[in-house]
Order: structure tokens, then sequence, then C-alpha cells
């Protein structure tokens, strides 16, 4: 008879937590981000060792690492997670100037947006390459990102064309095949001049006649 194992003890303190305005919750002097969506609601913290959970109408909706500060001199940190502030510059694409948020974004994303803040409505076009992590492997949109940067032309269209065709890649390489040995050759065929000097005569006398 098999006997059905209990589930894991998921061993965690809970915490109900109010979101403040600006996406932030507080644990241990440190201030958390959490999805803009979530802003001004109340949600629970998971508080386990090594990791924070947030959790929302009985889903996760975000995690970081825990940060534990032994001493109680030094001021409270702030950890962002720049993804939860995209529905924030969908709105507000000047938002995406000055925002702390956006400080903690890859390289890649940040010279994009060098770039782009230099030009009339680079705003925008930053936020709506930003928000394709939204929908696509934030993998493929980096590397996108970085191709578009290499080959000097760092825009919204030439980053899309990129990203389209990274998604839509199917392998060149062909496994390499070995024959079997009823099909290798056994003589390696050589060219026969005598025969075809004999069908090109046997042509012209055809011809003449």
């Amino acid at each position: 008879m098999l006997m059905t194992l209990p589930p894991a003890f998921d061993g965690f303190i809970e915490h109900s937590k109010r979101v403040s305005p600006t996406c932030l919750i507080t644990f241990e002097r440190n201030r958390y981000s959490v999805p803009a969506s979530f802003a001004n609601r109340r949600v629970s913290l998971h508080v386990y060792p090594e990791r924070l959970v947030v959790v929302a109408e009985g889903q996760p909706v975000c995690e970081h690492a825990r940060i534990i500060e032994r001493s109680h001199r030094k001021p409270g940190k702030v950890i962002y997670d720049w993804r939860h502030y995209l529905a924030v510059i969908q709105r507000k694409p000047g938002a995406l100037r000055n925002g702390a948020p956006f400080t903690e974004m890859p390289d890649a994303f940040r010279q994009l947006q060098d770039h782009m803040l230099r030009k009339d409505g680079g705003d925008r076009e930053m936020v709506d390459v930003l928000s394709l992590v939204l929908q696509h492997n934030e993998e493929d949109v980096l590397r996108a990102v970085e191709l578009a940067l290499e080959e000097g032309v760092p825009t919204k269209t030439h980053i899309l064309n990129l990203l389209h065709r990274l998604i839509d890649r199917k392998p060149t390489d062909h496994p390499e095949v070995d024959p079997p040995d009823a099909l290798a050759l056994q003589t390696t065929p050589e060219a026969n001049v005598d025969r075809y000097d004999g069908l090109r005569q046997a042509g012209e006398k055809r011809h003449a006649s």
C-alpha cells in the first residue's frame, strides 16, 4: 500500500503590510518594492530566513532577498525591482528620467536610455522597449538591445526587428549522419573523356547526314 507523504513544511512568519503610494513595504527598517498595481493596498509578507515573499489574494506577487543589517546605527536600505514600476512609467513616461528604481536596470538598458532620452519622444520609446519584458523573455529583449547598441542603431524599431528575429530563430545546424556501409562508395568514379568524345563524334555524323 502506497503512503502519501505530507506536504513539506513551509516555515515562515507572516506579517500584514500596507503598500505605500510609492509601491514600498517596510520590514526591519528596510523598504522593498512591490508591483505598482498593489500600491495603497494590504498584502501579506511571508518572512523566511533568507528571503521575503509578498502575497496578495493568496498568490505570491514578488520576492526579495532578505537584507539583514546587524547594526542599528546605519540607515535602512531601499531595495527596488525596476519591473515593479513599469505600470507607473507607462502612464507617466517622464518619471523614467529621475526614477530611482531604474538605476537598477541592466547596463544595456541604461546605455539605451542614455541614447533615447537625448531626442524628442525618447521617453515614450524607452518605456515601450522596457515594457517588452512583460510580453517576452527578458533575456531576449536584453540581447536585442545589446545587438542594437553594437550595430549603432539604438532605436525602438530596430530593437523590435532584432527581437522578432531572436524569437523566430530556427536551428540551422544539422546533425551529422553516418551513412550505412551498404551506401558507401567502394570505388571513386572517374571522368570518362573517351566516352564523351565518342558521343560528340556520333552527334556530328548525324548532323552532317
